[in-house]
């Protein structure tokens, strides 16, 4: 067994670097919700065309993050950290810049490419920045929480920037915020040093362009829907594919996704309950049309609309740390996953007469109370117990499920809404829609909480039982810094 990691110099630098990193990958997800009907209508925009600014990076985010793992493994962790905060900053300048559509939705696919290469490497650093025990534990969780945050936030920020300044200012943030932690990161970050072996490139090949045509195929339900012969023929690539990259996996030396990731059921629960709790999570970008369109918000009110479900979720998330040192880390995922359900059921209630406080504002503060419960859990146990060798694999594998189920709840959403008949005003057509959409994130959400059940408690209870007291969330070794 490799010995543990010393305690890092600088351990407030270092989970202050790796959040600051991770929390602006994330808000990009996104900011660019409340602030899309002013860059459809500074670029002159088709729906088809504003719907890539945001699938472009998403698409390529997904697709790339098992490549963008393994990559950290083989070359260094940090020196590939910084290289994705170098790409992610450039794209973030150039979309700001962009005189087209064309222009953007290409500077977002280079944005997913950064994003893909700094989210895994940001969560193997952490883990081999901070011992195991409490310290990695509260580190963790803090990551954890940093993706609900972001994500809400977000819709914050997107709205008050595209209202006071401009859509681009979205984007122009990200500039210095790069700029600081790639100045910072070399002087603080530990460096885990290069993997010796081969790399997978079959394994890579088939991952990239599995995960890549399953997202597309996705992506594509939203313009086209399930039964167009695009996005059957893309999904049914990307499973061929992906049952490929299986079969490459169980034979190859050292796999970009070793299979033995999958043993803990722990760690299967939380990939799948993560895909479809964060596929819920999207059905806020109707949240933001509601606002905007039925309730008659401008982008700023609709951005500080969703401030009861910030708050509530970061003063949540904070309190995290000092309960999972009380009990098992499934408790608060156990609790979250339901409150999350009951705030989308009371959202998914919202009509042309509702008003915003019992409508949106109270729902949003039962949702931010479980996506604070329920975030960190899901990024711990997807990480737990995994050997240091599969530490970049797992993280990558969190991430990929986030992106996925991103994707995939959009999808569903979209397809929800379009049940809807096209009878009545248009105000009252789009309400029912954001209702039906809302209702199949209320599903996903059920699914998710039946394999949290299912999957994460029984093992968690089961390990505590044979492991020393006082490790609630468990989290993997990790190599020595070096």
């Amino acid at each position: 067994m490799k010995p543990e990691p010393a305690t890092a110099p600088h351990p407030a630098a270092i989970l202050a670097i790796i959040l600051a990193s991770y929390f602006m990958i994330l808000l990009d997800n996104s900011v660019i919700f409340t602030a899309l009907p002013s860059l459809q209508e500074d670029l002159q925009l088709s729906t088809g065309e504003l719907s890539w600014v945001q699938n472009a990076y998403t698409l390529v985010f997904g697709g790339l993050l098992l490549l963008g793992a393994r990559a950290g493994d083989l070359l260094g962790r940090r020196r590939v950290f910084v290289f994705g905060l170098a790409v992610f900053s450039i794209a973030s300048l150039l979309i700001g810049l962009a005189p087209e559509g064309w222009w953007a939705i290409a500077g977002r696919a280079v944005q997913g490419i950064g994003a893909a290469i700094v989210a895994p490497a940001s969560l193997s650093l952490l883990t081999a920045s901070f011992p195991e025990g409490r310290e990695r534990t509260r580190a963790v969780v803090l990551y954890g929480a940093t993706a609900g945050i972001g994500a809400s936030l977000g819709l914050v920020i997107g709205g008050a920037l595209a209202h006071w300044i401009s859509w681009r200012a979205g984007f122009f943030v990200n500039v210095p915020i790069g700029a600081a932690m790639i100045v910072l990161a070399p002087r603080f970050l530990p460096e885990t040093g290069r993997s010796r072996g081969r790399f997978d490139v079959f394994g890579a090949l088939s991952a990239t362009l599995g995960v890549g045509a399953l997202v597309f195929g996705i992506i594509n339900t939203a313009d086209a829907g399930w039964a167009s012969p695009v996005t059957l023929t893309a999904v049914s690539a990307g499973v061929v594919l992906l049952a490929v990259f299986v079969l490459i996996e169980r034979r190859a030396a050292q796999p970009i996704m070793p299979l033995r990731l999958f043993a803990s059921r722990r760690r299967t629960g939380a990939y799948i309950a993560r895909l479809l709790y964060l596929g819920a999570m999207i059905a806020f970008f109707f949240t933001t049309q509601f606002m905007q369109e039925v309730l008659g918000f401008d982008p700023l009110q609709a951005g500080i609309g969703f401030l009861p479900m910030t708050a509530v979720n970061f003063a949540i998330a904070m309190s995290i740390p000092r309960l999972v040192g009380r009990m098992p880390g499934s408790v608060p995922l156990l609790a979250g996953i339901p409150l999350t359900l009951a705030g989308m059921f009371w959202l998914s209630r919202v009509g042309i007469d509702s008003s915003y406080l019992t409508g949106v504002a109270l729902p949003m503060i039962l949702i931010g109370a479980g996506q604070g419960l329920a975030f960190a859990p899901l990024t711990s146990f997807g990480i737990v117990g995994a050997p240091p060798a599969d530490a970049g694999a797992a993280s990558g594998l969190v991430n990929t499920f986030h992106q996925i189920g991103t994707c995939l709840g959009l999808g569903i959403a979209v397809a929800a809404a379009a049940t809807v008949p096209t009878t009545g005003s248009a105000v009252a057509h789009l309400a029912a829609a954001v209702s039906a959409a809302l209702t199949a994130g209320s599903v996903l959400l059920l699914l998710a909480l039946t394999v949290a059940a299912a999957l994460i408690l029984p093992a968690d209870l089961a390990a505590r039982r044979t492991r020393a007291p006082r490790m609630a969330v468990p989290v993997p070794e990790a190599q020595p810094a070096r």
